[in-house]
């Protein structure tokens, strides 16, 4: 169901409490990669423009409910104003005086950045701070949520300050992101190709049940795919098999049959001796013992990346190997380049997949990537995320 947007408010004289996703690496007293902060500039200069004073809150790391200076969010202030070219008044704190104060000083036009919401228990626990939720919704006349990253979250800043507010909607970021995977999951250009990787068939149980009644073909890589060829009683060496899914993966692959999707599996393997980036390495058709499989072979990673060429629309989750070492990357990358050169509707999920993306140097031709792992994965597995379901719908 579509959302209300930011672009559907009258956003001239309000104050608008932006959800934002400040969960950058900091190093040195400083942010270290800026992608998310980027990634929040087309809401926030769209608030400014609309004659509004913005006022932002986030997360950033895990203090557990305790203020800690490494995690603070006064480094992301000074990087996001130089983004925008302006200064961005920071509070150092998300609740009391300090934040009023600061919120009733702060005048059109202008930007606030909070302290980390999870210096206060209540933001991830409610109940161990009551009132919590009340004061943050004190900071604005208009709440937008654009953190995707943490939609999947049922934490304060997402639902229950939402609550409070008669107008409450998705940022351009959220909208984009929702955007995206509705055009795929509900009315996709056929073929509808899933590429799934990772480690686990238990990570991706829910999503593999979700799109069997939807996709026409499944692509299956990675640590997982050994699974699935153990329970075929294809001989994987020593790679990484859960014992206990055997069967498990044998009812998915009957059930995708029953269903007439079409299951690619890898036929032959990059291996290595040991799990290491300086291992010695070959390549098998079948693997055999002593050896680890570590990235899909190039004649899997040609017949995968014919079956994307030959698509309408791609989801992609999960890398084909461990691309993070160059003996290992091919799989993957051969994968992303397919996907750059394809024609079809191209999603990337997030997470591991999306810094593969990035790292094949074409991350601008695909038609998305998502900026959140755990929400775009909740999303394949068709669940409803809080952060979503309390905003306005359009």
């Amino acid at each position: 169901m579509a959302k209300l947007s930011i672009s559907d408010l009258d956003l001239d004289g309000q104050r608008v409490l932006i959800r934002v996703d400040f969960n950058v690496p900091i190093r040195d007293g400083a942010v270290d990669n800026d992608k998310r902060v980027v990634a929040a500039l087309p809401t926030i200069r769209y608030a400014l423009r609309s004659g509004a004073s913005v006022v932002l809150m986030s997360h950033l790391g895990r203090p557990k409910g305790e203020v800690c200076e490494e995690f603070s969010l006064r480094p992301v202030a000074a990087c996001l104003g130089r983004h925008l070219g302006r200064e961005v008044a920071f509070a150092g704190d998300c609740i009391g005086d300090e934040a009023r104060d600061a919120v009733a000083n702060l005048s059109r036009g202008n930007v606030l950045l909070l302290e980390n919401l999870r210096f206060h228990p209540g933001e991830q626990h409610p109940e161990e701070e009551p009132g919590f939720a009340d004061a943050l919704a004190e900071h604005g006349d208009v709440y937008v949520n654009d953190a995707f990253g943490t939609a999947h979250r049922a934490h304060a800043s997402m639902v229950a300050v939402a609550e409070h507010f008669e107008q409450r909607a998705a940022g351009l970021l959220l909208a984009r992101e929702l955007d995206y995977f509705a055009k795929a999951l509900s009315k996709p250009a056929r073929p509808f190709v899933t590429v799934l990787g990772g480690a686990k068939v238990s990570d991706k149980i829910l999503v593999l049940e979700n799109l069997l009644g939807k996709v026409d073909r499944l692509i299956i890589g990675g640590a997982m795919a050994y699974t699935f060829l153990r329970a075929q009683g294809i001989a994987v060496g020593d790679s990484r098999v859960e014992e206990d899914k055997l069967d498990l993966a044998l009812s998915i692959l009957d059930a995708a049959e029953a269903k007439g999707v079409d299951v690619l599996l890898p036929t032959d393997h990059v291996c290595g001796r040991t799990f290491a980036e300086d291992t010695e390495c070959e390549t098998f058709e079948q693997i055999p013992d002593g050896w680890i499989g570590l990235d899909i072979g190039p004649a899997s990673a040609r017949r995968y990346a014919e079956a994307i060429a030959a698509a309408g629309t791609v989801i992609w989750n999960g890398p084909m190997g461990v691309f993070e070492w160059p003996a290992f990357a091919e799989g993957t990358m051969t994968l992303a380049r397919a996907c750059a050169e394809s024609k079809a509707l191209t999603i990337v999920g997030g997470g591991d997949s999306a810094s593969a993306a990035k790292k094949s140097g074409l991350a601008d031709r695909f038609d998305h990537i998502s900026t959140g792992g755990g929400a775009s994965l909740e999303l394949l597995e068709g669940k409803t995320l809080p952060g979503v379901e309390v905003l306005n719908d359009a």
